[in-house]
């Protein structure tokens, strides 16, 4: 263990506290945790082995926690079921997690929006879904269930492919969506219905749905 010489301690009366306290996103502990979680799994997949994961997002939804999303490139039959498991067993997805979600590539883990179109497209709910029970858990899960010994703690999770299927990566339906080129030509043409990042201005959408 290391050695710690103090040398000085300073105080205040009317001390300001740093503290960090867990609280409903987005919340500070959820503004460091989310993408430092999202390194540690994206570390640990492939020390463990587990081929072709170009994305990883531990969302703020869930507190850094309770909701990771995993991108991958597929390689083989299984492969999505593959790194759905291996995320919920790995130390830093085992730990309080209840949903892990893995997308293919050209989904963006950290979109939600991006990840929810997967799932309404991608995913067939009577095989695609996966539950796995009595997972490591923590009195900070207000769905964590305490042990008869001790205060032990384990929750249940969902492990959801949110890919293609494999056997039909040749056939799938394309993405039918504008390119980034043809989008910013288009944005560039009525630069008055669009803000500075590309979206659509809210009093535009409002007078759209209003019948404006």
């Amino acid at each position: 263990m290391p050695i710690i010489n103090v040398k000085s301690i300073n105080w205040r009366n009317d001390p300001i506290v740093m503290g960090c306290l867990p609280g409903k996103p987005p919340n500070d502990n959820t503004y460091f945790r989310s993408p430092l979680r999202a390194a540690m799994l994206w570390n640990e997949l492939e020390r463990a082995g587990v081929p072709g994961v170009v994305g990883a997002w531990s969302h703020e939804a869930g507190g850094g926690r309770f909701l990771n999303v995993i991108s991958i490139k597929q390689m083989y039959p299984g492969h999505a079921k593959q790194v759905g498991h291996a995320t919920t067993a790995v130390h830093a997805g085992a730990y309080a997690n209840r949903f892990v979600i893995v997308v293919d590539d050209d989904i963006d883990p950290t979109d939600t929006n991006e990840v929810l179109w997967a799932l309404c497209t991608r995913t067939e709910v009577t095989d695609d879904i996966d539950i796995v029970k009595r997972m490591w858990s923590t009195s900070l899960d207000p769905m964590a269930y305490a042990g008869d010994e001790g205060p032990r703690y384990y929750n249940n999770r969902m492990i959801i492919d949110a890919c293609r299927p494999f056997e039909r990566l040749a056939t799938f339906p394309p993405v039918a969506r504008a390119t980034q080129e043809h989008a910013a030509e288009l944005r560039s043409r009525w630069p008055d219905l669009f803000t500075a990042d590309g979206k659509v201005r809210k009093d535009v959408r409002r007078a759209g749905r209003n019948g404006g």
